[in-house]
């Protein structure tokens, strides 16, 4: 049992503990706060799809005045919300955190050093695949957590990468490495090798689409570095030099067509984007890719490139390489959802990642006839011959080279 006297001293620590609570800043409980419409609007009009942009911010009310707490990657969306608190006359401190970190001392750039870097949505090998990246692919490094990056890919998407996937490095670095000469692998799959021999040891894995620093020739072989410096061998056969490859670029319907065919039988796979697996728009946009166009990343992001082209069945006036799209139509009560695309390949038919990569045939009269399919379509899109600012051209852009550096080879 507790004495009088000890009771008596609790009391006291406990009055005392009270009022140095007191002394701090005390939250105010009210729903909804005032600021909540101007983070709101901020959002829509800054980062309406949190895939490829962040603007993790929340307000908190005290005694006297707001809290700005969280995170953003875009300076101007947090100025112009400060902007709209000052012009309401809204007493807040800034706590938001803009991103890249300074915790990265300079790092802010990065580059994948794996033939495919699987990217998560949180820091965690257990979180969900949300995308890949594969070898030589230049990144935006935001922060850090831990062992693990998080990043920003150049379609935009924002995901975490491990240490084992990313090679962080300062924009000096960064142009260094674009001024480089490089190659890029272009068979499905593939190695490089410690010597220059089929018959040697293994350095890494390859798929189509990896880029490498290019340092000579010999023996029918490009001596290769890695962005972790790590050095091997990869036939001439399988790779060619980046910047003949960007220059020999005239994507056509038929280009698109050899490319989808060579990646057939390729499973499916939930975020994958690259010949060790696919879902359907991480397959649409390896294809488009492998022609030297970036475009977005998903299906419900891809279905805003180009024009449209039909949106009645009338598959007449489709060409190849057109992209169709699939899903659930807009009713009164709810909105549209695009959750599936494909390529159009020609003779009623299209191919597309949906259990493995295969083609499909919108002939109802055919025997293998893909009424699913066929009775979800959504619309189609032209994407090929078409710039927007949701599509990269390689051959106009410095993502992978410097343009202004001219080659000796």
């Amino acid at each position: 049992m507790i004495s009088i006297q000890k009771q008596g001293f609790l009391a006291v620590c406990l009055l005392m503990l009270l009022g140095a609570c007191k002394s701090e800043k005390t939250e105010v409980s009210e729903a909804p706060h005032e600021t909540d419409k101007y983070i709101a609007e901020v959002r829509e009009e800054y980062a309406p799809d949190g895939r490829v942009a962040l603007f993790d911010v929340e307000s908190r009310k005290y005694e006297n005045g707001y809290v700005l707490r969280g995170e953003s990657n875009l300076p101007e969306a947090v100025a112009n919300l400060k902007e709209k608190l000052e012009v309401e006359n809204i007493t807040y401190t800034d706590s938001i955190q803009l991103l890249p970190s300074e915790e990265l001392e300079g790092k802010t750039e990065g580059v994948i050093k794996i033939s495919v870097a699987n990217l998560r949505s949180r820091p965690s090998h257990s979180a969900e695949l949300v995308t890949q990246a594969t070898l030589g692919m230049p990144v935006k490094v935001l922060k850090k957590d831990g062992s693990w990056y998080y990043i920003q890919t150049p379609d935009g998407y924002l995901a975490w990468v491990d240490y084992g996937g990313v090679t962080p490095i300062s924009e000096e670095d960064l142009d260094t490495w674009r001024a480089a000469e490089k190659v890029i692998f272009l068979e499905p799959f593939g190695f490089s090798y410690v010597e220059a021999s089929a018959n040697g040891e293994v350095v890494s894995d390859l798929v189509a689409g990896n880029i490498l620093e290019v340092l000579g020739e010999t023996n029918g072989f490009y001596e290769v570095k890695y962005p972790n410096d790590k050095k091997a061998f990869v036939e001439k056969s399988a790779a060619q030099p980046y910047r003949q490859w960007v220059a020999s670029l005239q994507p056509t319907g038929a280009s698109l067509i050899k490319t989808s065919k060579s990646l057939k039988g390729l499973p499916y796979l939930w975020g994958g984007t690259s010949p060790k697996g696919v879902d359907c728009s991480g397959y649409t946009k390896t294809i488009f890719f492998l022609n030297g166009m970036i475009i977005p990343r998903d299906a419900s992001q891809q279905i805003h490139t180009g024009v449209e082209v039909d949106s009645t069945r009338n598959f007449e006036n489709l060409i190849a390489g057109d992209l169709l799209f699939f899903g659930r139509k807009a009713t009164d009560t709810t909105s549209e959802r695009v959750i599936h695309v494909g390529m159009w390949i020609g003779d009623n038919k299209f191919i597309h990642s949906m259990g493995d990569v295969h083609i499909s045939t919108m002939d109802t009269t055919a025997a293998d006839f893909d009424e699913y399919n066929y009775n979800r379509y959504l619309r189609t899109k032209r994407v090929l011959d078409q710039d927007d600012n949701k599509i990269i051209q390689l051959a106009q852009s410095d993502l992978f080279i410097n343009p202004e550096t001219t080659s000796e080879k």
